[in-house]
């Protein structure tokens, strides 16, 4: 009833515009016109048929934001609401001074041009912005409310914007972190990344290709599982590649890098920037081994060393086993004798148990051929 209330509303105010704006039309033009009441009628009908496509847009574009409303969190629809509203307010402070200038004649329309332009930038701008840091823009208005008292407190920290950098979407490992909420806040996506995408995806290298492909792919997983949380951030900044323009969004966002290459990650921390480097991560979750402690694993083949075996943990994490190279194949006990951290990762060093040493040796004595008397 009421999408047909709408739809009659728009018809009879495009009609009755159309109607009475002939009355508009200047004099000499309508002595032109031999018979204005049939004039009158073809534009009531035209204006009618205006009326029914803007009625039928204004309902499509009524029944979409009501969706967007009803799914939306009330924190992130308040703070969009308050950063139009502030937006809008910015405009017509900046504005007012602009209307006041007298201009002349020929050049009037500029007021109402740079009004509507002015209210649609900082409208936008706003809403943006709101959108991003919403709910730091909720704790300035309610600053007494807990959440904001905890953050005064140094108890709660907000969260902060995560900026994704082309490595992590590609390596697809930030979509598990996502999933199980070990990263808050809101998720941008730089337009210099999506632009990297698109050059490898459009690659005439298969590789290339494959991997713009994977993470496109990833994007829109994430965009149909998180929704509005995923941020398109359409700043064009100045810089060569996209690493420099990264890390220039970083420090206007305030927010955090995420990446899993290394040089991006140390020339972040050169600005002083935050960072989250995915690699380091991976590292500092493995599990710890201490010297002495005993694990059973698989050697699956020779070591660069005479007698060395290699094997691996779980993790991926390789171990090198002394006098291991003639029980490849084997799982078998071995007792940690050190480690080694570096930054492209870590390295176990171990031994065989003294019983499967033993055994080996009797093996060997009982392979080695006896002399004659």
């Amino acid at each position: 009833m009421v999408d047909l209330l709408i739809l009659v509303l728009f018809v009879l105010s495009g009609a009755l515009t159309s109607w009475l704006g002939i009355n508009l039309v200047p004099e000499n033009i309508l002595k032109t016109i031999e018979e204005v009441a049939n004039a009158k009628y073809i534009l009531a009908g035209s204006g009618s048929s205006l009326g029914l496509m803007a009625g039928l847009l204004f309902q499509f574009l009524r029944k979409r934001l009501m969706r967007q409303i009803r799914t939306m969190p009330t924190d992130l629809l308040v703070s969009r609401a308050i950063g139009l509203i502030l937006g809008l307010l910015v405009a017509n402070l900046v504005l007012a001074p602009v209307l006041l200038l007298p201009l002349p004649f020929e050049v009037i329309l500029l007021k109402p041009l740079a009004a509507v332009l002015s209210n649609i930038f900082f409208g936008v701008l706003g809403y943006n912005l709101a959108d991003v840091h919403g709910r730091t823009l909720l704790r300035l208005f309610n600053p007494n409310s807990t959440e904001a008292l905890l953050v005064a407190e140094g108890i709660l920290t907000p969260a902060s914007a995560k900026i994704l950098d082309t490595s992590v979407i590609i390596d697809g490992r930030i979509k598990g972190l996502l999933s199980y909420g070990m990263v808050e806040g809101k998720i941008i996506v730089a337009q210099a990344v999506l632009d990297e995408l698109q050059q490898l995806a459009d690659s005439n290298n298969h590789e290339k290709r494959a991997k713009g492909r994977r993470g496109l792919r990833l994007l829109t997983e994430l965009r149909e599982s998180l929704d509005r949380r995923i941020v398109i951030n359409s700043t064009k900044y100045e810089g060569e590649g996209t690493d420099e323009k990264l890390l220039k969004l970083t420090a206007d966002t305030g927010g955090i890098l995420i990446t899993a290459d290394y040089n991006l990650a140390q020339i972040a921390q050169v600005k002083k920037l935050k960072i989250l480097n995915l690699s380091e991560l991976v590292i500092a979750l493995r599990p710890e081994v201490q010297p002495g402690e005993k694990i059973l694993i698989k050697i699956v083949r020779e070591g660069k060393e005479q007698d060395q075996g290699i094997g691996y943990l779980d993790d991926g994490t390789m171990v090198v086993i002394e006098k291991g190279s003639d029980v490849i194949g084997q799982r078998l006990d071995v007792v940690i004798t050190g480690a080694l951290q570096s930054s492209t990762g870590r390295m176990i060093f171990g031994r065989l148990e003294k019983e499967h040493q033993a055994d080996k040796s009797l093996k060997n004595n009982q392979q080695r051929p006896t002399k004659s008397s």
